[in-house]
């Protein structure tokens, strides 16, 4: 299973961070094979709670690209719809992130697997464990149902 984690908190093209979001999932299904998107959580801004508030998703697939591939994959789709990497956790139209590519373990110096943050967050564990209850963070094995209750960054609630 290839977990990639989506995050919104600016318009583009006039469409709201949710639907930023329903849009980046169309482009990846290009790529996905039995991608699935989450329902969207809103979550407050991190680390600056007073900028805008965030809209996230998760979208699991049963196949795809290689993992430093859908990276290209997931930077080129972020830069098309606006992105831009001038200040670390700043506001942004669009967030991609891998969490999981068929349980692999590794780190190069581009890419991390599992995403060191993924048990963290539950912007990310909730809207994961709605699609997978049973997902494991490889590596540990650790059931994301007993990470969510301890994730230090927490305030995720059903969007839309």
């Amino acid at each position: 299973m290839i977990v990639v984690a989506l995050g919104s908190s600016q318009p583009f093209e006039g469409g709201p961070p949710p639907e930023v979001l329903r849009r980046a999932a169309a482009v990846l299904r290009n790529a996905l094979q039995g991608a699935r998107l989450s329902p969207v959580y809103r979550s407050p801004a991190w680390p600056d709670p007073a900028d805008p508030p965030f809209a996230n998703a998760v979208m699991v697939a049963e196949e795809g690209p290689e993992p430093e591939a859908l990276l290209d994959l997931l930077i080129e789709t972020e830069t098309r719809f606006g992105r831009r990497r001038e200040v670390r956790n700043a506001p942004r139209t669009l967030d991609l992130d891998l969490i999981d590519h068929h349980g692999a373990v590794m780190e190069t110096d581009r890419l991390i697997l599992p995403h060191p943050c993924c048990g963290d967050r539950d912007f990310v564990l909730r809207p994961l464990l709605d699609l997978e209850p049973l997902w494991r963070r490889p590596g540990d094995g650790a059931f994301g149902a007993a990470l969510l209750p301890s994730t230090p960054v927490r305030g995720a609630e059903i969007w839309c």
